[in-house]
């Protein structure tokens, strides 16, 4: 599998199919061209691009509904289910965050804000979407046993750096991706210290990514 990120939360990972991750491009549209869209919430910074993009759809419920309704074709779910699409398994987890939407002058309750735990081709990768620390974040963990977490680290709207040093430390996965910061000023922050810290005290790997860059997360958990 190669994890690619295009900024802010949206990551597209590409192995047996390809799936983009709440696809709100902030620095331009990438040449990517995916089976499965999977959406977290329904802010516009991560619904983003789905409804043109119109593809196969993994969403909470209530956003899946709007969606529907626009054309698309989508996998519904909830917190605590998990399903296979096209070969690959999804499992919605909590985040602790709002969720509620605003297109064409509508707004709606977006369905319960969520993470993902995504497995293809023998990697498992954790999307924590939009959320704040919480303890049962060691369930998943426990449970899933994910490769790779991609966290949040922007504060304000999200867990800040501190929290997600906590956060990375509840999950165990052995590669930390740092997500949704410095898209805008209120959530500036210094990645790199992040990863200075992170690889200080825990044998974890932190990568720090640029939008476009791409990673085969092999070359870091062989390590």
């Amino acid at each position: 599998m190669k994890i690619k990120w295009l900024g802010h939360s949206c990551f597209y990972l590409e192995g047996s199919k390809r799936i983009l991750i709440d696809p709100f491009m902030p620095y331009g549209s990438f040449d990517c061209m995916p089976d499965i869209v999977a959406v977290t919430h329904g802010h516009g910074d991560h619904l983003g691009e789905t409804v043109s993009l119109n593809k196969l759809t993994v969403c909470p419920n209530e956003l899946a509904k709007y969606l529907s309704e626009r054309g698309l074709e989508t996998e519904p779910m909830n917190i605590g289910g998990s399903i296979e699409v096209l070969g690959v398994r999804f499992t919605m987890v909590p985040a602790l965050h709002s969720s509620w939407f605003e297109m064409g002058g509508e707004g709606a309750y977006g369905g319960p804000a969520s993470g993902f735990v995504i497995e293809m081709d023998g990697v498992s990768v954790y999307h924590a979407g939009d959320t704040g620390l919480f303890s049962d974040m060691k369930l998943i963990h426990d449970l899933y046993h994910p490769d790779v977490a991609l966290l949040p680290i922007g504060d304000r709207f999200t867990m800040g750096p501190a929290e997600a040093m906590m956060a990375a430390e509840f999950v165990g996965a052995p590669l930390v991706i740092p997500m949704h910061y410095n898209t805008f000023p209120p959530i500036e922050q210094d990645a790199g210290e992040f990863k200075r810290a992170i690889e200080t005290v825990t044998d974890m790997k932190v990568c720090v990514m640029n939008p476009g860059d791409e990673i085969d997360p092999e070359d870091y958990l062989k390590e």
